[in-house]
């Protein structure tokens, strides 16, 4: 019961670590723990893809390279082709580049003392709205400004109730950046929280144990077997998780990209 007592104070010291304090500088001019992770992640991207490109061979050999081409092949097929349609083969590198990123950002925030440049909200705004510049980009290109704002109220509906759907559609489309910021953020956040707080409690019950070897405090750290073996579980979903929000993220720029250059709704 003593550890549950303690189980306050260190979740709130688990929450504050997750905050963006600096490693370099400060808050205003500097390199968060977070901005320090999204660059080390940025550079194992760089290493991946120079690697792969140079070991890529004509029949692909070794783990490493039918792994990487594996993805690659997945994203091409399940989320270019198979989303954007006609015009895939323009948007793959964006799309690629978008998954392999955010992929590699919460695959490193899983190892131990490292943080995910995913688990801050800055990082995600910004993808996202390097994703909505991107499609609007497009949309823009394809039927012009004008053309392009006028697509965002559905064919075939009659004035004023056209007015009232061009409305609904614009405050539609400037939300997307923000839903695509938060569902990514809050996912990789809330994992972290979770995983840290079973670790919290597998050590608060095994720390009298630690301090004092005794069939009572030995009895007593029971609990954190079952607290590690949640902890495990957990563990191997955010490994699923981590790879599913990079492919949903990408499969949502996809699907605005598709509706951006669609010649009608």
């Amino acid at each position: 019961m003593d550890a549950f007592s303690k189980l306050p104070e260190a979740i709130n010291e688990l929450v504050s670590e997750f905050s963006s304090a600096p490693v370099v500088g400060d808050l205003g001019a500097g390199i968060t723990q977070y901005s320090f992770w999204l660059l080390v992640s940025a550079i194992v991207l760089l290493v991946v893809v120079f690697t792969f490109v140079k070991k890529q061979t004509l029949v692909p050999k070794g783990l490493f390279v039918n792994g990487v081409e594996y993805l690659v092949e997945y994203v091409e097929n399940d989320v270019a082709k198979g989303v954007v349609g006609t015009e895939w083969r323009k948007h793959f590198p964006f799309l690629a580049t978008i998954f392999f990123f955010i992929l590699i950002n919460n695959f490193i925030g899983l190892i131990p003392g490292m943080k995910p440049g995913t688990g801050a909200i800055g990082c995600t705004a910004a993808l996202a709205l390097v994703t909505f510049i991107y499609f609007v980009y497009f949309g823009c290109k394809k039927h012009g400004v004008i053309g392009y704002l006028k697509s965002l109220a559905p064919v075939g509906v009659a004035f004023p109730m056209n007015v009232f759907v061009w409305v609904i559609e614009v405050f539609s489309l400037l939300l997307r950046p923000i839903t695509l910021a938060i569902r990514l953020f809050c996912n990789m956040f809330a994992g972290h929280i979770v995983m840290g707080s079973f670790a919290i409690m597998a050590s608060l019950f095994a720390q009298p144990l630690l301090e004092q070897v005794s069939a009572m405090n030995a009895l007593g750290a029971l609990p954190s077997l079952a607290w590690v073996a949640i902890l495990l579980i957990i563990y191997a979903v955010e490994l699923i998780v981590a790879f599913v929000q990079a492919y949903v993220f990408t499969v949502l720029a996809a699907v605005y990209i598709q509706i951006a250059e669609a010649e009608g709704h």
